[in-house]
Formats: C-alpha cells, sequence, structure tokens
C-alpha cells in the first residue's frame, strides 16, 4: 500500500486530535498530511504530549566538563528495521541526508563468568549486513523524530499535555464546565464530534476525530468507562516492561578487557546467556559516533524486568550493575564512572506466531481510533503500519 492508496475524496478538513507525540503519533500525522496533499483539503491536526519532547527514540546524554564531549546512550529503541516495501520508500529520502543509517554491527553470544576469576565466553553469532539493515539515526536515535515533527506543516504540537480519560467528558463530570457547554457537548457528541480535556479540567478543544497512540497500559486508563465500542481488545495484546543500564567511562584505555576491541573476535552488540541482563551495545562504535566518550547500554531481560516492576529503582539498579560487572569483568581499575539507570513499563509487545495481528481499534459512532506498535508487532515499522491503517479508515468515512 503507498501513501497515494490511502487517499480519497475528502468532504471538509477535519480537526483531529492525536494522543502521544511518539513515533506512531508522528507518523500519522505525516501520513495524514501527505493524504491531504492530494485531495486539497488539509487537516487541521494538533498532537497532545505529556513530555517535552517528542519520538520513541530516546537518547539521554551527559557532557564531560574538561573535554567537552558526550556520553550518549540510546536507552530505548537501539534501532529498527524495514522490510516491507512500503516503509523502504517512506525512510529512503533520510537514508539519502545521511540521518538514518545502517548499523552493519558485529554480534556475539556472550556468557558471564561464573566467578572473578575467570574471563566471560564470548562466541561470534553473526554480523548484520546493508539486506537485512538495522537502521539508527544520527546523531542521536531522537534525530529522526524530531526531523519528522519539524517537516509537519499543517500539525500543532502541544507539549507537557496530559489528556484526561475520555469518561470525564462523555459523563459530564467535569465540575469546571457551565451548562452551556454541556449543552454544546450534547449537540457536538450527535455531530460526532469529541471535547478533550487536560488533567486540570481545561477544555482543550473539539474533534472531529481523536486518536489515542499511548501504550495499550495508558489506553486502557483513557478509555475507561468512555463506552469505547472495543474496549475489551485494547488488553489483549500483552506489554512487558524493559530496565535499561547506563555506563560511561573517562577513556578507551579505562574500559575492561570485554570491551577494548582487542579481544577476538571484535564486537558491537552481545547477545547475553544471562537470567537478568538480555543485550549489550557499545553506543561509540555505532556509524557517526566516534566523538563519543565510551557509551554502553545494556538493556535487561524483558520478564526479568516486569516481574520486578514495582521494585525501588536503585535497588534494581544495583542489581543490573552487579549482573553488568559478572558479564563485562570489570575490576577497581576498569570500573564506569558513569551510571544511570531508566525504567520502561511499557516496553515490549509479546508477539506470538500463531495469533493474529490485532491492528488499530476504531469506534466509527464517535469517530475515535487506538492506535500504537502494540497493535502489531511492537516495532517501529509497525509504528508506520499503524499509522496507515488509521490514515486509510478516516478517509473512508469522508
Amino acid at each position: 500500500m503507498t501513501d497515494h492508496a490511502l487517499c480519497s475524496p475528502v468532504l471538509f478538513a477535519p480537526k483531529i486530535a492525536i494522543i502521544g507525540g511518539g513515533l506512531t503519533g508522528l507518523l500519522t500525522a505525516t501520513l495524514l498530511e501527505r493524504a491531504s496533499n492530494q485531495t486539497g483539503n488539509t487537516p487541521q491536526i494538533t498532537i497532545f504530549e505529556k513530555s517535552r519532547s517528542v519520538g520513541r527514540l530516546a537518547t539521554r546524554y551527559r557532557s564531560d566538563s574538561e573535554t567537552g564531549k558526550n556520553w550518549q546512550w540510546s536507552f530505548g529503541a537501539q534501532f529498527f528495521t524495514a522490510k516491507t516495501a512500503d516503509f523502504q520508500q517512506f525512510i529512503a529520502p533520510w537514508l539519502d541526508t545521511g540521518l538514518l543509517q545502517p548499523w552493519c554491527a558485529e554480534v556475539v553470544e556472550l556468557t558471564p563468568a561464573s566467578n572473578n576469576e575467570q574471563s566471560p565466553n564470548i562466541q561470534s553469532k553473526e554480523q548484520w549486513d546493508a539486506v537485512h539493515a538495522r537502521y539508527i539515526s544520527k546523531p542521536k536515535m531522537t534525530s529522526w523524530g524530531r526531523e519528522l515533527a519539524a517537516a509537519l506543516k499543517h500539525t500543532t504540537i502541544v507539549f507537557k499535555t496530559r489528556v484526561a480519560p475520555l469518561a470525564q467528558y462523555l459523563h459530564h463530570q467535569n465540575p469546571q464546565q457551565s451548562q452551556h457547554q454541556i449543552q454544546n457537548q450534547t449537540h457536538n457528541q450527535d455531530s460526532k464530534q469529541t471535547e478533550l480535556f487536560d488533567e486540570t479540567g481545561a477544555s482543550l478543544g473539539w474533534f472531529d476525530w481523536v486518536i489515542c497512540t499511548a501504550p495499550n497500559g495508558q489506553a486502557v486508563e483513557l478509555m475507561a468507562d468512555s463506552g469505547f465500542a472495543q474496549q475489551e481488545k485494547i488488553t489483549k495484546p500483552q506489554m512487558q516492561a524493559c530496565y535499561t543500564l547506563m555506563l560511561g567511562w573517562d577513556d578507551v584505555q579505562k574500559l575492561p578487557e570485554t570491551l577494548k576491541g582487542q579481544l577476538t573476535p571484535q564486537w558491537d552488540v552481545a547477545y547475553l546467556n544471562s537470567t537478568i541482563l538480555d543485550r549489550i551495545f557499545i553506543e561509540h562504535q555505532k556509524p557517526a559516533h566516534g566523538e563519543l566518550l565510551p557509551s554502553v547500554t545494556i538493556h535487561a531481560r524483558n520478564d526479568w524486568s516486569e516481574s520486578h516492576v514495582d521494585d525501588d529503582i536503585e535497588l534494581v539498579k544495583e542489581q543490573l550493575l552487579q549482573a553488568a560487572k559478572q558479564a563485562l569483568n570489570w575490576n577497581e581499575d576498569s570500573a564506569p564512572s558513569q551510571i544511570d539507570c531508566h525504567r520502561w513499563r511499557y516496553a515490549a509487545t509479546i508477539v506470538n506466531k500463531d495469533t493474529e495481528e490485532l491492528g488499530i481499534l476504531i469506534d466509527a459512532t464517535k469517530q475515535w481510533i487506538v492506535s500504537g506498535d502494540w497493535c502489531a508487532k511492537g516495532n517501529i515499522e509497525s509504528c508506520y503500519r499503524m499509522a496507515q491503517q488509521t490514515v486509510k479508515a478516516i478517509m473512508q468515512t469522508q
């Protein structure tokens, strides 16, 4: 399906609210704008994002006061793939500019040492190539999301705004609403318009379509008691948490031998045989990342993270740090100088090969859509595919 195939005649330019400024929200706005270019009717799109920035491709960094250089960690998605022709065509312009680049990483399998006297066992696993590429964004993983946002011409992004559950206005429970507002609200609901409120009760405006792109755990709360036609399906995909450990060293020479690149095989990514840790990524060896101070990102296993999701994060950090020390085999002289930890409560969608893909959830009567990567395979290409489905659904009703 091409972007052109998403388009059909539009009778009016709808007002569209997108809850969530992650990649699903940004890609949905992008494809909506492109579709409107074919019809001549431009929708008024507003993205409501609860944080200060857009995009799921999270990056954290710190600057060294002496050298001015950065440690940098892609503590969300490390990379993404493009397996369908549509998505390959979509990302091609950013590949041409170099904002997106293939990451041809050397991948190993690492078994941590059983005691401090031994070294970890490292075996070659594969090399990622340009044919089955894993793509990264430079100079940061957040760069692509910000580029997508900057290219939007008919979309307003409202930051630091948390949208209240939709039940709040459906049942007229907002104490700040006047009788006149309630009467108008009833009239507009009859014409399939929805008024959104923020968590303080302030109106965010009326919209012809509301698209929720939050993780399904948050989508459940937003749609609770709202009468959303497919409410029970939101909880069908299971999501798990992930803890991310971020480590930095002041100089390459201070790295443990496991990370110095002098071992055979040399490596960029390690899959771990561990009860706690899942993968290790060497940030400063990525394409166009050579100016970074030594930076290593470690993702914990999703099942372990889920079972400890409500634990004190400082205690979790200590457990992850101990497991990382065992895997990378550092001593007092090669210990990291920078240590940070982040908890993703909704990080990974459990994908069963025998389970049919959920797809976006639509309430045609209210003109609400629940979308997100978790509606498919939980990866970044799923964000694009769910955005395609959303735009097609909206265009078909006009």
